[in-house]
């Protein structure tokens, strides 16, 4: 058994036409892993800010207030980019670049190969297994 028909390429798309899908869906899987990174950026800044802020406390009760009131005054709550928090960088790149990608990758598909995903990927599985044998399937109920 092969591919099912969700990875099996409709008739009539050309062979450019699957790579450059391909190479559209890989773009999208780097701006997925992106986006993960920016929200590890948005935890991370925000984590930082509450621990300094335990600090800036601990600065005050040991009786260094000066400098704690500058820390708090300067630091404590401040905005990453100006005007901005973390979550508001995030809103924007979600809303924007991200949801453009999303939109554009989808309706590529749509209009090319009726939506169908990885075929690209699908087709190099079907070139570089073993046929026949267990562990090569083409899919789970291939058996």
């Amino acid at each position: 058994m092969g591919p099912d028909e969700e990875h099996t390429r409709p008739e009539g798309v050309d062979d450019l036409t699957v790579e450059a899908l391909g190479d559209i869906s890989e773009a999208l899987e780097a701006i997925e892993i992106a986006r993960g990174h920016l929200y590890t950026f948005h935890r991370l800044s925000g984590t930082a800010d509450l621990t300094l802020g335990k600090g800036v406390e601990k600065l005050r009760e040991a009786g260094h207030k000066a400098l704690a009131d500058k820390f708090e005054r300067e630091l404590v709550g401040r905005n990453v980019l100006e005007g901005r928090w973390t979550f508001q960088i995030m809103e924007e790149y979600d809303d924007g670049y991200y949801a453009t990608f999303k939109r554009l990758e989808q309706e590529g598909r749509d209009a090319l190969v009726g939506g169908r995903r990885h075929l690209y990927e699908a087709e190099m599985k079907e070139d570089r297994r073993t046929h026949g044998r267990r562990g090569h399937e083409a899919r789970p109920d291939d058996n």
